[in-house]
């Protein structure tokens, strides 16, 4: 049967977003040219956003099995354990195309995405963080995506009762046209049994659940698996509109009816809807689903079956029932204000048969739309390409001589307190608390440090029910964090990853907890063309060998490709490769655990990791660094390289130091280098620092802006300096530094370097830091 008698034209093929060749394919599946509902449903399936098919070869390879994972990539979410009988389901997803076209719609719907997942696994939602980029905040456009993505954010999140903990904001150029929104979410296991997908139990009824059905959100993973063009801002049909009132109801009627036991199996209908739904239930399950639309409860009259199996209107569900108590879950749904019938069953034949008017609207083989999708094995570039080797030529050499009192800086002279200012004030490192305090960060009272608090945030978890009381004598948390510096994956994807992996664990290290595992968001440009596959690639090999270096397995996540925004020419502008990495890690005792700020006038300040007098160390660098790009405007360098054996030395004695009651206070050296470490430190403390930097011939802006050597400041009660100097000659050698004291506020921060001295007032600091973003938005 030739492609050529095709009942559809070319364009109409294009526009589900299927190949030529995988046209072929499908034809060859079936025996027969598809229906335009079959066309729609294998669009949707075979999206990059729904079957992985550049990517999924390379995931292979990432570490998923651990000592403490119950459920690994495949299922809704990931699920570890805890100990103590308590179970962690955790996941991260984007909604990035969406929330380019409806910044509002896009992000509060990306929010109630991630929740389902979790709720699915049969775990009540505890915590959301999210993981965001955009463009300059010069740009009007940008500022609007912003302001519309966190509201979206804020409204679903605050309006479902689930407290927003943590994040992290960037912005660059790279994005202005394709903004990244990540949402991770946690949840504590509520059912005894973990609740999985896959159907089984030939004639179980199969339930619809939640809301009605209607024409928003058509075809919204094809929709995330091409480019943003300008005529993506037409494309507003396939962006979802949420209710987080109504999630808000789901939550509990799904929970409550799990607890029965007379769910089966479960999936949320995000990406492809009702088609996702069934055809991946089923093929989990090596059975089929028959499902009737005319059961199906809609907002909207006329629909055809290609908008009802393509359409993504939010707050639905699909479960698999035992036989014969259906009606009990259908009370349960309905008490709770919800739709809740049965529309389908399950068959014996591996097919998704679709009823329509009384007739046969569609008949696929489950696999071929669920697993059994095409896989593309790229050719990897023999070596990497032109703009990463030219960048990696680049030497600080290029850089103007410091001075004793600043340096050149794009035609301008600036002082070293001129320079830590303006640092301070860049966006990407600049307070977030305009973002943050319009979040609900304390509903359901777990929250125990407040977002911008830590390098992490914490929550405490406590039991859901009676049924399985902590011992009285334990106070266990959950820390959680979202990385990636994005610029470093760009200068070299391979390091830059392992980057992102080693800060995550870094972070979780400085709030005293024990990493555990991760779960992934690979945001990157489009794998069709040879530089993009090859940062994707080299990523993923990055994030493998990180993983598997800090005994952090990779439970879930999601890819996202083709974020990449057509210029006026038609030419497309691919973000910067971001592997987002959202890292999980379990605190034993939450009375032993430390924010970023000082505690005392008095402590002492150390470095833990690679001292500022060491020799020169690709571990250590000013390329790739924040310093490079917002102060002397270059994009270059190579980024810091991680040393799995130091980091994990000096993450450990961190975690030890906390759990002894000798570190007061932690904060690891990321963008900006130490010296924004410290001036952070000041302004969470409140307080002041003095500290003399060792004599050294490292350029200045080296010594105080440079980046990576796993390296984290710490504070120290005087009282117990020769126990803890003890404790690092053991375990750390000479991995580690006495910096200096902790001030008063009325000191400020001076640091003092061979004869180059940084003295600012810590209101000075407090001021540029915290008022940076809010000056972008005042208009």
């Amino acid at each position: 049967m030739s492609v050529s008698s095709a009942p559809f034209t070319a364009d109409e093929i294009a526009a589900e977003g299927i190949k030529p060749e995988e046209y072929a394919d499908i034809v060859q599946r079936l025996g027969r040219h598809p229906n335009k509902a079959e066309l729609g449903m294998f669009g949707v399936m075979w999206s990059e956003h729904c079957c992985y098919k550049n990517s999924r070869p390379l995931l292979k390879q990432f570490p998923t099995e651990g000592d403490r994972v119950l459920v690994g990539p495949g299922e809704n979410a990931g699920v570890v354990d805890l100990g103590n009988g308590l179970h962690l389901a955790f996941k991260i997803e984007s909604h990035n195309h969406p929330s380019a076209v409806e910044p509002f719609q896009g992000a509060a719907t990306g929010v109630g995405g991630i929740l389902r997942d979790i709720f699915t696994m049969g775990a009540r939602p505890i915590a959301i963080l999210n993981s965001l980029r955009f463009g300059s905040l010069e740009d009007a456009r940008t500022r609007r995506l912003f302001s519309g993505v966190v509201a979206g954010i804020s409204h679903y999140g605050n309006c479902v009762g689930v407290p927003t903990i943590g994040g992290e904001v960037y912005f660059d150029p790279a994005y202005s046209g394709n903004p990244l929104v990540n949402a991770m979410a946690l949840g504590l296991m509520e059912t005894e049994e973990i609740v999985k997908s896959g159907a089984r139990g030939i004639g179980n009824p199969v339930l619809y659940v939640g809301s009605t059905t209607g024409r928003d959100g058509m075809g919204g993973a094809s929709f995330a698996s091409a480019e943003l063009s300008d005529a993506s801002m037409d494309d507003r049909p396939a962006v979802q509109v949420g209710d987080p009132f109504l999630e808000k109801s789901l939550i509990e009627a799904c929970l409550e009816a799990f607890k029965t036991g007379a769910v089966v199996a479960a999936q949320d209908m995000g990406a492809a809807g009702l088609t996702c739904s069934t055809s991946e239930m089923a093929a989990k399950g090596g059975v089929g689903i028959e499902l009737d639309l005319d059961k199906i409860p809609v907002r909207e009259t006329g629909m055809v079956p290609y908008e009802y199996l393509l359409s993504e209107s939010q707050e639905r569900m699909l479960f698999v029932a035992e036989k014969g108590r259906e009606q009990e879950l259908i009370d349960i749904f309905e008490r709770w204000g919800l739709h809740a019938v049965v529309a389908g069953s399950v068959i014996a034949e591996p097919i998704v048969r679709i009823l329509f008017q009384g007739a046969i609207a569609a008949e696929v083989p489950a696999t071929a739309l669920a697993d059994n999708t095409p896989i593309y094995h790229r050719e990897l570039l023999s070596e990497p390409p032109d703009y990463a080797q030219k960048a990696w030529a680049w030497t600080p050499e290029s850089l103007p001589d410091c001075t004793a009192t600043g340096i050149e800086a794009q035609g301008k002279f600036l002082t070293w307190n001129e320079v830590l200012l303006q640092l301070l004030a860049t966006p990407s490192i600049a307070s977030k608390q305009w973002v943050y305090r319009q979040y609900d960060h304390q509903v359901q009272n777990n929250t125990v440090i407040m977002p911008g608090g830590a390098d992490a945030a914490v929550i405490r978890i406590r039991p859901v029910d009676d049924l399985s009381p902590l011992p009285s004598s334990l106070s266990p948390g959950v820390a959680a964090t979202v990385d990636c510096n994005a610029r470093y994956v760009y200068l070299h994807p391979y390091e830059g990853a392992k980057v992102a992996v080693a800060e995550a664990a870094r972070n979780l290290s400085c709030v005293g907890a024990e990493p555990l595992a991760v779960t992934d968001n690979l945001n990157f440009g489009s794998p069709e063309n040879e530089i993009g596959y090859w940062q994707l690639a080299e990523a993923c090999r990055g994030l493998s060998e990180a993983c598997t270096a800090f005994s952090t397995p990779v439970t879930g996540g999601n890819v996202s490709l083709y974020n990449e925004t057509l210029d006026a020419d038609g030419k497309p502008q691919p973000i910067y490769p971001t592997p987002v990495v959202g890292m999980v890690g379990l605190i034993p005792d939450l009375t032993k655990i430390c924010g970023q700020g000082w505690q005392a006038a008095g402590d002492l300040i150390y470095l833990l990791g690679v001292p500022l007098n060491a020799e020169s160390s690709p571990a250590v660098t000013l390329g790739g660094s924040e310093y490079l790009a917002a102060i002397q405007g270059v994009i270059a360098g190579q980024p810091p390289v991680v040393d799995f054996a130091l980091e994990r030395r000096v993450q450990a004695v961190c975690r030890e130091g906390i759990r002894h009651g000798w570190v007061r206070s932690a904060h690891d050296s990321a963008e900006g280098g130490v010296a924004i470490a410290i001036a952070e430190s000041c302004i969470s403390g409140n307080l002041g620092a003095t500290l003399t930097f060792p004599v050294s011939t490292t350029r200045l802006d080296h010594l105080l802006f440079a980046e990576g050597g796993a390296r984290i400041i710490v504070s120290i009660a005087r009282s117990h300096q020769l126990q803890w100097e003890a404790y690092l000659q053991t375990h750390l050698d000479t991995a580690w530094q006495a910096l200096g004291m902790v001030s008063s506020h009325a000191d400020g921060l001076s640091i003092t370097i061979n004869h180059s001295a940084i003295k600012v007032e810590i209101d000075t600091l407090s001021d540029r830091w915290k008022g940076a973003i809010e000056s972008y938005l005042a208009d």
